[in-house]
């Protein structure tokens, strides 16, 4: 087999076990089910990822990269204010057809508050990627980078808070209610520094 047919099929294998777990959860993976569901063996999954461990963390780095190559097709410009980039981030990943990744998000983020081993760098990424993704749009008049990221941090805050009850409990209605009292705050809070005299 080629290299590059051993990469399609290696790909091919990871994107079919990011749906199962998606639809399946993490807490119970079990390598024999996991391998009939992606039309494959147990040795050959071993094959490509080397472990269960190793596979999981690819399975969670592709569902990352799913999250982070949205972000980028959102196409936020700096322009945007941070209430607008909230809202059009809010209205995508509330959608249902992301609720699985967002459970399988929320699971892994619980797994690894208790065992970091067990993902390592995951925790860091959880909240790197979001930052990295959120701090330009907070750039405001008279703000400097700690404060820009302080607004994303309660950007991501919002936004992990909020997909969590949407997750639990469906209740839209109310949620949306709150979303929009958010969006106020973060207004008031991207509005609350006067501009620094760059020639003072």
């Amino acid at each position: 087999m080629s290299r590059s047919a051993d990469e399609a099929r290696r790909t091919e294998l990871l994107d079919r076990a990011v749906d199962y777990v998606l639809a399946q959860g993490l807490a119970q993976l079990s390598l024999r089910p996991l391998a009939k569901a992606t039309g494959a063996s147990p040795r050959l999954l071993l094959y490509y990822f080397g472990s269960k461990e190793a596979l999981v963390v690819e399975i969670l780095r592709r569902g990352r990269a799913r999250q982070t190559e949205t972000m980028a097709n959102l196409k936020l410009k700096s322009t945007l204010s941070p209430r607008e980039v909230t809202r059009i981030i809010w209205r995508h990943f509330s959608e249902p057809r992301w609720e699985p990744l967002m459970r399988l998000f929320f699971e892994v983020y619980g797994l690894a508050l208790q065992d970091r081993a067990r993902f390592p760098g995951f925790l860091e990424s959880a909240v790197d990627d979001w930052l990295a993704a959120l701090e330009t749009c907070c750039r405001r008049p008279g703000f400097s980078r700690d404060d820009a990221r302080a607004l994303a941090t309660v950007m991501i805050a919002g936004f992990r808070g909020l997909l969590l009850d949407l997750c639990a409990t469906h209740d839209r209605a109310r949620i949306d209610r709150a979303v929009d009292v958010w969006l106020s705050m973060l207004d008031a809070a991207s509005l609350s520094k006067e501009p620094i005299d760059e020639t003072a």
